[in-house]
């Protein structure tokens, strides 16, 4: 695969930014356009999945099954302090990396070389609001600027070349509507979307989906995904007053089909998460658990599917993978079809993992119209789902009724899917899932005790633990978008985390252990493996300069620990990068 000429010059002297401002030499800097956006120079990983379809999906392919075992690292360097769950970007020989604590960084992508770093000055009370405000999971980049969403509640963009801040605006005052904004947006024909997890205190009006144009900033539209009295789904909420509707948000990446100008986002839980304390557990609370089609110009839900009506902080906010495929779902593998297919018939699909249940659910992404969804690991929360409607049913014993109840619910509120990604390959047309085999006991109170993880924010009080039946907490599933069957399955002691696939038909992934490795795409046999020596938490990302390939990766955040003792990985904030001699 051809990668486009190192443009930018190399000699810039590092610049460490300690006032929010930084300064660096000016050099070359060729604008990105939406055109660019949404086909990307092979070279280049300029958003989260590098392209608004979410696959995570390379066609660097100068890296293979047959010289994968050659690879070694070529760059190292430490990042900042705190939740440490990074996308780096590649564009034109430099890496844009978001550290924690709302830090950027520009790194020369072929050395390692630091070429200027912004620091955001964070308010001093800033935790007192928004306690979950150190991950920062992806930026963005468009023109000539790296746009991102900070903690303390805005969207900001600076000067790709030095720097320097462009233009902020306020989303949320965060000590009236906080909301915590760990992921970054996504830009959309100039449209800079955004979501975020609201907390409760910040009442309904914090559960937005913003769009800001990505030249100047301006607000172009924002939609509340709670609905207010007298409008569409607030029936849904019977008598519950509009100020107790909360915590519906949409704390991950949204992803974008240009053709349809829709913007695919999904949502969170409500807060409390048992429902009979939230009006009732035969209503839908809408749109919690969804996925929207959202208008991309005005911010209007064109569709929603609600995934299911939650009771035990089983999010739905994740990665949607947009394919065009041939859908032909094998009734020997998926357990919940639309009798209406024609197998075989190709379809505009958005499909992937949504939520924590683990549960795929393909639907097509011009009119929501379900297709079909089948489980993947262990989960009893789900009984059933009506192929012909789309309607999910819950498994009606574990739904709490009142305080005091105590259920074994699989999976369990860390996710058998979690914020960590999948990726999708065309080459086999594949979606590769890090999965868990986790469950808890669960019990409905407001009240925890020091014996058990408490959560008051949903009302639970949880004890985690493996699923009964196996001692492997972690597993990949290489999982056919068009039959819905589990091609490969690979399960490990270690939780398992995000994915990348490649055109040398590799996905290469990590653990909590700090095992990072390559796999066969259509073996899922294990090619490659180092140790990093800490959970590998951030997103892999491949990119190259010059025509080398690279790989990098970025390790720090513990996560499953608890259900495997005997793995003592250490805790360092790291990025590294790998090419082949």
């Amino acid at each position: 695969m051809t990668a486009k000429p190192h443009r930018l010059a190399l000699a810039v002297l590092p610049l460490v930014l300690v006032t929010g401002e930084a300064t660096a030499q000016d050099r070359s800097f060729t604008p990105v356009t939406d055109a660019m956006l949404q086909d990307p120079d092979p070279a280049d990983w300029p958003m989260w999945r590098r392209t608004l379809d979410g696959w995570g999906y390379s066609p660097l392919d100068e890296i293979d099954r047959a010289n994968v075992g050659a690879l070694r690292m070529v760059w190292s360097r430490g990042l900042t302090e705190g939740a440490q769950q990074g996308t780096p970007l590649a564009y034109d020989g430099v890496l844009y990396m978001p550290n924690p604590r709302d830090v950027i960084q520009a790194i020369d992508a072929v050395t390692g070389d630091l070429l200027w770093e912004y620091r955001r000055d964070r308010p001093d009370d800033l935790e007192e609001f928004v306690p979950i405000s150190s991950a920062n999971r992806n930026i963005a980049i468009y023109g000539d600027t790296i746009i991102d969403t900070s903690s303390d509640d805005h969207v900001f963009a600076l000067d790709a070349a030095t720097g320097r801040l462009v233009w902020e605006t306020q989303i949320l005052d965060y000590r009236v509507n906080p909301a915590h904004q760990t992921s970054g947006p996504i830009v959309a024909d100039g449209k800079v979307v955004s979501g975020r997890g609201c907390m409760p205190q910040g009442g309904p009006d914090a559960c937005v989906i913003t769009a800001h144009d990505a030249t100047t900033g301006a607000e172009l539209w924002r939609r509340r995904l709670i609905p207010a009295p007298g409008e569409p789904g607030d029936e849904t909420w019977g008598d519950v007053p509009f100020e107790r509707r909360t915590h519906v948000g949409s704390w991950m990446v949204p992803s974008y089909d240009p053709d349809l100008d829709l913007v695919y986002v999904g949502t969170s839980v409500t807060s409390p998460a048992p429902k009979f304390m939230l009006g009732g557990v035969d209503r839908a609370h809408l749109y919690h658990n969804s996925t929207l089609a959202l208008d991309a110009d005005t911010g209007e839900i064109v569709w929603y599917y609600q995934h299911m009506n939650d009771h035990w902080d089983l999010d739905h906010p994740f990665e949607r993978i947009l394919v065009d495929t041939a859908v032909a779902p094998d009734p020997a593998a998926v357990s919940w079809i639309n009798p209406r297919i024609r197998p075989g018939e190709r379809r505009r699909v958005v499909t992937g993992i949504p939520g924590k249940t683990g549960v795929v659910y393909t639907l097509d992404r011009a009119t929501g119209e379900f297709l079909w969804a089948t489980p993947t690991i262990s989960q009893n929360v789900i009984s059933g789902i009506d192929g012909a409607t789309g309607d999910v049913a819950e498994n009606t014993e574990l739904v709490f009724t009142a305080s005091g109840q105590e259920v074994l619910a699989c999976p369990h509120a860390s996710g058998g899917k979690d914020w960590e990604a999948g990726a999708y390959s065309p080459l086999t047309n594949t979606m590769y899932m890090p999965l868990r085999n986790v469950c808890a006991r669960m019990l409905a109170s407001t009240a925890g005790d020091d014996d058990d993880i408490s959560n008051a924010l949903y009302a639970l009080l949880w004890r985690s633990q493996i699923t009964p039946g196996t001692d492997q907490v972690g597993a990949v599933h290489a999982i056919s978008v068009e039959t819905g069957e589990i091609t490969w399955l690979y399960e490990q002691r270690a939780a398992t985390m995000s994915l990348v696939a490649t055109g040398g038909g590799l996905v290469f992934g990590g653990d909590v252990n700090g095992r990072f490795r390559a796999f066969d795409q259509e073996s899922g046999e294990v090619l490659w493996e180092i140790n990093l020596g800490s959970p590998v938490s951030g997103f892999p990302i491949a990119y190259a300069v010059d025509g080398r390939q690279y790989i990098a990766v970025s390790t720090g955040t513990p996560r499953f620990l608890n259900l495997t003792p005997e793995l003592r990985p250490s805790f360092g904030n790291n990025l590294f990068v790998f090419a082949l001699p």
